[in-house]
């Protein structure tokens, strides 16, 4: 098949387009106002206050925590369901998968009030607001995770692999946490980046299940919106490249990872 020359052309173009809206968020939030073709004022008034300002470190700081445990809880989860499911009970595949996709239609609303009305009556652990929204974000990222996973599975044709380790010694669980997690690790990457972007941009199960106990970004971004649309803009930019760096510093720790697999493999 012949490349069009121009496909770098409407590459770049698409590009831009896509950053055009978070761009002019940027300028934005540079300025006092912004009414006429051109802004007005410029100030960085506003990241100097947010930088400096310790509920709002603290609240971005709470955001990242509370990614990272429930998308490392589900990509365990998934690996070990999706090993069993594929090695020992394989026609149980698609009703595994059935149940990963449920998620897919469920609202934050409905999901919210269903486990406040199931939990939060009860005393202990589970009765914990921050361990229900822990959950919650588990099951909201599911068929994400077990997506990605699932698709990468197939693609390295993991039974396959996991007889040939066995025939050089290894036992099962050993071969798939030694040869195929890191040949999938790409496939979990790629997931757990879409699970950080719909976590960050969650408002609703937070805002229900723990209210105002335990805020994350988007509820100080809704409360930032009250006070001044510049000072929002700004919240957002911010959010926006933490992101960028969390998916930056994921996909160089991964690189850097199969380079060094490469260079022993060299030797």
């Amino acid at each position: 098949m012949k490349k069009s020359r121009f496909a770098p052309i409407y590459i770049i173009a698409v590009i831009i387009y896509l950053l055009i809206p978070l761009v002019a968020t940027a300028i934005y939030s540079m300025f006092r106002k912004w009414t006429g073709i051109l802004p007005e004022g410029f100030t960085l008034d506003h990241y100097i206050s947010l930088l400096s300002n310790k509920a709002f470190l603290l609240t971005l700081g709470r955001t990242v925590i509370v990614c990272i445990v429930p998308i490392a809880l589900t990509v365990v989860i998934t690996l070990l369901a999706l090993f069993a499911v594929t090695i020992y009970f394989p026609k149980l595949e698609k009703y595994v998968q059935f149940l990963c996709m449920i998620p897919y239609t469920i609202q934050g609303v409905i999901l919210s009030v269903s486990i406040l009305g199931l939990y939060a009556g009860i005393g202990g652990f589970f009765g914990l607001r921050l361990v229900m929204l822990i959950g919650a974000y588990c099951i909201i990222i599911l068929p994400y995770i077990y997506q990605g996973i699932r698709n990468s599975m197939h693609a390295v044709n993991m039974p396959m692999l996991i007889e040939a380790a066995e025939m050089l010694g290894a036992s099962k669980i050993g071969a798939f946490f030694k040869v195929i997690v890191p040949n999938i690790i790409s496939g979990i990457t790629v997931s757990s980046l879409l699970a950080v972007g719909i976590i960050f941009g969650d408002y609703v199960l937070i805002r229900n299940i723990t209210g105002s106990s335990f805020q994350n970004v988007q509820i100080y971004l809704f409360l930032a919106m009250k006070r001044s649309s510049t000072e929002a803009s700004a919240v957002f930019v911010i959010i926006m490249l933490v992101t960028f760096l969390i998916t930056a510093l994921v996909l160089y720790l991964q690189s850097r990872d199969k380079r060094l697999r490469m260079e022993s493999k060299g030797r």
